[in-house]
């Protein structure tokens, strides 16, 4: 009996996982990063929820739109919008207004997303694009931070700096960081502090992280290599001058630091495929991190450095392709 061959591009061999399954996984694993917004439902009041649930809804209905005016199949079902707008919502204040989560939502999803052909098409993470250009647009609203007020404490909302703001202005002013600064970690890593509604639990986010450690939808390569990155440059600069530039632990638990590293940067559309193009990645996110944050014009660096990185990533996609199977190099 004749053999038959079947060619066929790749992949060869299917994971079992589908589309749907991987953004439902990242949806599940963001739950304790929205115990982020959980965390942040204590600290900042129900705005804060308000503010997650419009975000979500607003980028599924954008999604819906756009491929209803595009005549394309419906997509909304594998959870890619919604994932979207519960990372735009994490990466807004909490004070942020809901004209402006709207608009971010159709930023994200109309122009990050859709406008390149949808799902697998877009170059950049389509929430860091709408809080860019929200960042940049309305500077004011997306830089004031309320203190936190715990919910029954009777107390109004009181505008408050970032940690990361607080050390920049201070350096500024004085040339040198405050003392009382380097002594509230542990509050900082609880989430006890200003910021975006993702920044202000490291302890949350990381609980997320293990669990997509554990489902395999993350591996090593970009989050470890982009906060071990940040541990070593940053050290540098605070060994140098520990008065001047706070230590590395300051930076792993303030900002959006772990929130982009650990769910942003390792988007599978916009980074590298390779292992060493991955590598590459997070140490190229950690090293425009730091700079941005020490010597840039804004507090926090995460959303530019993951941002300038997708941009990168066809060029570092191409210089790390794997050799192919069997391929033998010619001799000079």
């Amino acid at each position: 009996m004749d053999k038959q061959v079947f060619l066929s591009s790749s992949p060869h061999i299917h994971s079992g996982e589908t589309t749907d399954q991987v953004m439902r996984a990242v949806i599940y694993a963001l739950l304790p990063a929205c115990a982020a917004c959980a965390v942040s439902v204590y600290f900042f009041g129900l705005p804060a929820l308000v503010l997650l649930l419009v975000c979500s809804l607003a980028c599924a209905g954008v999604e819906l739109l756009c491929l209803k005016m595009m005549a394309r199949p419906n997509a909304v079902s594998d959870g890619s919008a919604v994932l979207t707008g519960i990372l735009l919502a994490l990466n807004l204040p909490p004070s942020c207004p809901l004209w402006m989560a709207l608009l971010g939502s159709v930023i994200a999803v109309a122009l990050g997303k859709q406008v390149y052909g949808g799902l697998g098409q877009n170059p950049f993470n389509p929430a860091l694009v709408a809080r860019v250009v929200l960042l940049i647009s309305f500077p004011v609203q997306m830089t004031s931070w309320n203190a936190p007020t715990p919910l029954g404490s009777g107390l109004d909302a009181v505008t408050a700096a970032t940690p990361l703001g607080e050390w920049k202005t201070a350096v500024m002013m004085t040339g040198k960081m405050p003392e009382a600064m380097q002594n509230g970690m542990g509050s900082y890593f609880l989430g006890n502090m200003g910021g975006c509604l993702g920044e202000v639990s490291a302890l949350a986010l990381l609980a997320g992280a293990a669990y997509l450690f554990y489902k395999r939808i993350l591996t090593w390569h970009i989050p470890l290599t982009y906060v071990g990155t940040v541990v070593v440059f940053s050290g540098c600069f605070w060994l140098i001058d520990p008065s001047r530039y706070p230590n590395p632990l300051f930076h792993l638990v303030t900002g959006g630091l772990m929130l982009g590293a650990f769910f942003m940067a390792t988007d599978m559309v916009t980074s590298p495929v390779s292992p060493k193009g991955m590598v590459v990645f997070g140490v190229g996110c950690g090293i425009l991190t730091v700079l941005i944050r020490l010597f840039g014009g804004y507090p926090e660096g995460v959303s530019f450095a993951i941002l300038l990185m997708n941009a990168a990533t066809p060029l570092i996609d191409r210089f790390t392709r794997p050799t192919k199977f069997g391929y033998v190099p010619e001799k000079a």
